[in-house]
């Protein structure tokens, strides 16, 4: 059995009766994700673009790289090319898969799916969201890691994105 409690834009928080591996038979609340992409995006000059943006959730400034939500229907490369564009201004020539995070499976069933952005030209198509407050950074690898070592930066995607593309010696 399955029960929509709410739903907005793309989400819906779902209650269902599930049976687990054991063959126990329980309840649970999972928010229904449609996924999304994450970008960590080398600009020209060989920083990598960082986000300063306004979360009202925690209602303080956040730093992350680009991200978003797909769009129904959406391939991830298209919303991380979009998400790219829309939240920094760049569009870019290479793209390198670095995987996929699921970054809350005991709730959510959100994945994430990785990418690293090179050759990047400027568009000017800046179109954050109206809810999105954004401020665009260019910092070096070595920034990116001490502000992850102060708890500058706290955002998981960011983490983790960054670690995968470290791990394949994308960027020293």
């Amino acid at each position: 059995m399955q029960k929509t409690v709410h739903s907005w834009k793309t989400l819906s928080l779902v209650e269902e009766t599930i049976a687990l591996p054991t063959g126990v038979v329980t309840h649970h609340t999972t928010v229904k994700h449609p996924g999304a992409v994450v970008i960590l995006a080398q600009a020209p000059s060989g920083k990598l673009l960082l986000l300063n943006q306004f979360r009202p959730s925690i209602m303080t400034w956040f730093l992350e790289i680009p991200a978003g939500t797909l769009e129904r229907y959406e391939l991830p490369i298209v919303g991380a090319k979009r998400e790219l564009e829309e939240e920094t201004g760049y569009s870019a020539k290479t793209w390198t898969e670095l995987g996929t995070l699921t970054p809350m499976a005991g709730f959510c069933n959100e994945v994430q799916h990785l990418y690293f952005a090179q050759d990047l030209s400027l568009t000017q198509r800046l179109q954050a969201d109206k809810d999105e407050v954004i401020e665009v950074q260019e910092v070096s690898c070595d920034e990116l890691l001490q502000w992850i070592q102060q708890d500058k930066i706290t955002d998981a995607k960011t983490i983790a994105t960054l670690s995968k593309a470290l791990l394949r010696g994308l960027i020293n």
